[in-house]
């Protein structure tokens, strides 16, 4: 009962790593890339016994001739290619069972991704109620951006120059004379 669950755990972490980057990817194939992320993220690649090029020789070797992927069972049969590598000196069944806990349960990493910056002169840059001028006009009270309204002279159609102080007047004077 253990070991199928281990071996659960081993398909779930293989799915994860065969979408990771690829929007289309359905999960039922892991890619050579994908792989050597694998071999990287799991530790199997250790730079002294497991190099990044054994790693691409035994995925040439497990997949099909014409295919670029493999499949979960090609990739159960990489691992045990790796295994008495990676662990020499253990026997074969409990190097397989030793690479099998380095992959189980691991999802990929992402190692070197930017995170946003929340630094005291950012705030200072991005702080609207602190513009001056032009830029002043286009930020409400709250911060808030006024789209367009804020972009772009809006004309009014009343017929009367811009700033006129008795605008909407003619109206009135002409019924007065009348």
């Amino acid at each position: 009962m253990a070991e199928s669950a281990d071996m659960e755990q081993l398909l779930t972490s293989f799915k994860k790593f065969a979408v990771h980057g690829d929007t289309k990817a359905t999960g039922k194939e892991l890619n050579g890339k994908n792989w050597a992320k694998l071999c990287k993220d799991c530790r199997i690649i250790d730079g002294k016994n497991v190099t990044a090029t054994d790693v691409d020789i035994v995925f040439s070797k497990v997949k099909q001739k014409t295919s670029r992927v493999v499949t979960y069972e090609e990739f159960q049969r990489a691992l045990e290619e790796l295994s008495p590598k990676r662990f020499k000196g253990q026997s074969k069944e409990e190097a397989l069972e030793s690479i099998y806990k380095l992959v189980e349960g691991r999802e990929p990493t992402n190692v070197g991704v930017m995170k946003v910056a929340k630094a005291k002169a950012v705030d200072r840059l991005t702080d609207a109620s602190r513009y001056t001028g032009s830029h002043k006009e286009r930020f409400d009270e709250s911060g808030k951006g006024k789209g367009r309204e804020g972009r772009e002279e809006i004309v009014e159609k009343t017929g009367y120059v811009g700033a006129y102080k008795n605008a909407g007047t003619y109206d009135e004077k002409m019924k007065a004379e009348k």
